[in-house]
């Protein structure tokens, strides 16, 4: 069997230009090989408008592009099996079909479709909430790597998996793990008239389950901290001097019908640096 590979999605872009150089230095710190996939949509004409021989195709165009990227990422790892895939479909339909035998999906954090003014295009949204495996969103290359990885950890079998992920990473760039728990506040619990919602202070028992988990994984340098903040805001101003910022899919505090919460929806909005969306257990198996 194959290798899992990291899966680059690939449009030309300048995010996608950022994702590759991410996937590329990824799949080498990993030991794992790079699949650039390009997804032509289907109702795009084979002969361009601008066309001006009949061997200029879009085939054509596609396969050279991929050509230049699949050089570019030799370039940052000299020593990965990097191959390119040229398929046909919805962007982000084939780019799940790719996630259920991947590692990880990268992608920019919008192509070439998307609108100026948007941070985060629909294919990295969709990506994000229907993968099978981890997606990294990249919207911007830390511009001097501190090695440090956070991730957002409230004890839901996603965050479990989160941790999981951003501690394979952390020790892959010889750096540190930082897990942050926000305190929640119950979701529909009253309060006395003229106070906020009541913190529910359950930072004993992260703390314990996360000594727990730095005792079983003695190699992985981890630092916790509790945070008061929104984990909204605690993970984008985390992400101001991380190299990555890891969350998984659904927290505590989702509803089992979303696939993406709304701490990962807002944190891809927000992040300073790339973003990995881990998804829970059986995600592959949920519509």
């Amino acid at each position: 069997m194959m290798p899992a590979s990291i899966v680059a999605g690939f449009d030309d872009s300048r995010p996608a230009w950022s994702a590759l150089g991410w996937a590329a230095a990824d799949a080498a710190r990993r030991g794992l090989h790079l699949r650039i996939v390009h997804v032509r949509e289907p109702w795009c004409a084979e002969h361009p408008m601008d066309a001006s021989v009949e061997t200029d195709t879009l085939t054509a165009r596609c396969e050279s592009m991929l050509a230049g990227a699949a050089a570019h990422a030799r370039d940052t790892a000299p020593d990965t099996p990097i191959s390119t895939a040229l398929v046909t479909g919805a962007v982000t339909e084939r780019l799940v079909t790719e996630s259920e035998t991947a590692d990880t999906v990268v992608a920019g954090s919008r192509g070439l479709g998307g609108f100026a003014g948007l941070v985060l295009g629909s294919v990295g949204l969709g990506l994000a909430a229907h993968a099978a495996c981890p997606v990294v969103v990249v919207r911007r290359l830390p511009r001097a790597p501190t090695g440090e990885v956070v991730v957002g950890y409230d004890g839901s079998p996603a965050a479990e998996r989160a941790l999981e992920y951003a501690a394979k990473q952390a020790v892959a760039r010889q750096g540190r793990l930082h897990a942050l728990h926000g305190l929640r506040c119950p979701p529909a619990a009253p309060h006395p008239v003229g106070f906020g919602p009541l913190i529910v202070d359950d930072g004993d028992d992260i703390a314990r389950r996360l000594a727990e988990w730095r005792e079983a994984h003695p190699g992985v340098e981890l630092s916790v901290s509790m945070s008061f903040e929104h984990p909204i805001a605690a993970l984008s101003a985390a992400s101001r001097t991380a190299d990555l910022v890891v969350v998984g899919s659904v927290g505590l505090s989702g509803l089992p019908a979303n696939r993406l919460g709304s701490v990962g929806h807002s944190v891809l909005h927000r992040a300073h640096c790339p973003v990995a969306v881990v998804p829970g257990p059986g995600a592959a198996d949920q519509p």
